[in-house]
């Protein structure tokens, strides 16, 4: 399953078959295909996925639960372990994320951002708690390298 970005590269356009789409100004993505995605006041901070509550943890920051899903952090770090019941694993410098879950990860030429998601099994689309997470770590990675 391959993701697909804008002309310019930076904001991703979509997840397989699952189209983002974006607000006019604004870099953050309003929508994973019929699922709405709401912001904090100044647009900076995911507050809900599809109704989904997404919330953060009071003095750090750091997002600790989307809708059922609790969220774990390395011990002494910054650097997202778990989503729910998926684990996340990186490469031994953690600076790429290489799976979510079952999803495998690949990367473009240069690997610098994700190109495409090898499903379990040979699947030919994510089930949505899947599409659900996958998004989730890809937008808080990217949150994250913005500094914010």
């Amino acid at each position: 399953m391959e993701l697909a970005y804008d002309h310019l590269g930076s904001r991703l356009r979509r997840i397989g078959e699952v189209e983002l789409t974006y607000g006019r100004w604004g870099s953050r993505p309003r929508s994973i295909g019929s699922w709405a995605l709401t912001y904090d006041y100044l647009g900076s901070r995911l507050r809900s996925i599809a109704g989904h509550a997404v919330e953060y943890e009071r003095w750090s920051g750091r997002c600790r639960s989307a809708g059922t899903w609790e969220l774990e952090y390395e011990r002494l770090g910054t650097r997202l372990r778990r989503i729910g019941p998926y684990e996340l694993v990186h490469d031994q410098l953690g600076t790429r994320l290489r799976s979510v879950g079952p999803l495998v990860l690949r990367y473009d030429l240069l690997g610098s951002r994700p190109a495409g998601v090898e499903l379990p099994d040979g699947s030919a689309a994510l089930s949505d708690d899947d599409l659900m997470a996958l998004f989730l770590a890809l937008h808080l990675r990217e949150v994250a390298n913005e500094g914010g």
